[in-house]
């Protein structure tokens, strides 16, 4: 609020008029300028009924500060004529004897406020010369309103329930309420930094020509995520220690069997070129339920999906989601995490298109110090580990695995020879992934993240 003590002279000036007055006016016999008088009206509006206040607007001429010099100078003509010696000068130099200042008088008569007395050809005349301004003047007309009071009582915004208890709201002057008033803005939520990062994620693969695979099927059976891929059901990976097996339903049916007898047989017998694992396949096994340990099984039902259209197209796919591992939690290990998977198959595809998309997707992410290390996944061969120099914690970490799906695991599907498919996996979670990502999570979090802190913490895994 205004100045209380000059809100309530505004109210004194107004008691002793019946008619109203001028904000301007105001200003003037209380000797301080208009825009205080203007804030403390304003401060009286918001209590209520006090004062009613219309706003006008009215002009008046002022003087320029080159204005105000020649009425105390007089004008430049008058000047120059001053300035003639005392010795004179010829006839042919000077040719009027005296002179009449009259700019130097009109703008006298402008400073006393007589600008009625010159005609509008004048003033703008004198405008012209940047000698006089014309100025818009935005006053309140101040007159008594219905419940004026000479005296400033604070209103009251909120009804306690101390005021209750004791009844002395009785007594208190509550302010009304203003229902074309904004209210204050609710508390609404934002997004988390992982998943702001993995929509910056999602813009790069799609930047990159990549289609979205559907992934909200958190629910799988075993033949999918892992006998399409090629892995063999005495693989660690498949004990209740790494897998979230389902009790109810805890096993799925609905296979299409001709492409299952397939993977039986490249199972327990080989085929494609390949000897297999020469061990007895049970469709037991495949069939149990659990909760996805990577989206690679979405994978292999689009690829699969791929290969029942008759004619092959070369596509380019990519999901971002969660899934599950029965981890004993530990600093670098949780149950979850968020995987980022990306897929090509086209003809004649080799481990150099590999290396190449993964330095284009990297460096979108700004990183572009990139190392591959051999390594061994059951469904791909080559595989390939890479590696990222983290400028934070000045040294070389994993970010990610990839390699060229084994032809085991194509061929039975129906993809046709010659078809080769690389793809890549990695944990969003992984701070060296997401390396600008940090910068975001710094700004949300408001405060410096330690880098190496964030490495070692639970959402942080080590594993793809």
């Amino acid at each position: 609020m205004a100045d209380a003590g000059l809100a309530e002279s505004v109210l004194e000036r107004l008691e002793k008029l019946d008619c109203g007055v001028d904000s301007q006016d105001v200003a003037s016999v209380l000797s301080v300028d208009h825009q205080a008088i203007v804030g403390a009206v304003k401060s009286l509006q918001s209590l209520g009924e006090l004062i009613s206040a219309e706003q006008r607007s009215s002009k008046h001429w002022e003087l320029t500060a080159e204005g105000k010099e020649i009425v105390e100078q007089g004008s430049h003509e008058a000047r120059v004529f001053n300035a003639i010696p005392t010795e004179g000068l010829s006839q042919t130099d000077l040719m009027v004897e005296s002179i009449e200042d009259t700019v130097q008088d009109k703008l006298v008569q402008v400073q006393k406020g007589l600008t009625g007395k010159l005609d509008e050809k004048e003033k703008n005349e004198l405008k012209k010369r940047k000698l006089l301004s014309e100025v818009t003047v935005k006053s309140y007309w101040l007159t008594k309103g219905p419940s004026f009071s000479t005296t400033v009582t604070k209103q009251e915004t909120d009804l306690t329930a101390e005021m209750i208890a004791s009844g002395t709201w009785r007594d208190k002057k509550f302010k009304p309420y203003n229902f074309e008033a904004l209210g204050v803005p609710p508390e609404c939520g934002h997004l988390h930094p992982l998943m702001k990062v993995r929509t910056q994620f999602r813009q790069i693969f799609l930047e990159m020509g990549f289609t979205e695979m559907p992934t909200n099927n958190f629910i799988e059976s075993s033949f999918w995520n892992f006998d399409s891929l090629f892995q063999p059901q005495q693989h660690p990976a498949r004990d209740q220690h790494d897998t979230f097996f389902l009790s109810d339903p805890a096993v799925a049916k609905d296979f299409p069997m001709d492409y299952l007898e397939r993977v039986k047989k490249v199972h327990s017998e080989g085929g494609y070129g390949s000897q297999g694992y020469k061990y007895d396949w049970k469709l037991e096994e495949a069939q149990k339920n659990l909760l996805r340990t990577h989206t690679t099984a979405v994978s292999a039902r689009m690829l699969y999906k791929l290969a029942q259209q008759g004619k092959f197209t070369p596509v380019k796919y990519f999901s971002i989601d969660r899934v599950f591992r029965n981890e004993t939690l530990d600093a670098t290990h949780l149950a979850e995490f968020h995987q980022i998977e990306g897929v090509v198959a086209d003809y004649g595809l080799t481990l150099g298109d590999l290396m190449g998309v993964l330095h284009q997707f990297f460096t979108k992410l700004g990183i572009t110090k990139l190392r591959f290390k051999p390594a061994y996944n059951p469904y791909t061969e080559p595989s390939m580990e890479v590696f990222s120099y983290h400028e934070g914690l000045k040294k070389w970490v994993e970010v990610g695995n990839s390699g060229v799906f084994r032809p085991e695991m194509l061929l039975p599907m129906g993809i046709p020879e010659g078809v080769s498919v690389i793809a890549w996996g990695l944990s969003l979670e992984r701070p060296t992934m997401i390396k600008y990502g940090i910068n975001n999570i710094r700004e949300l979090v408001g405060h410096k993240v330690n880098l190496q802190m964030v490495y070692d913490s639970p959402i942080c895994r080590l594993d793809s």
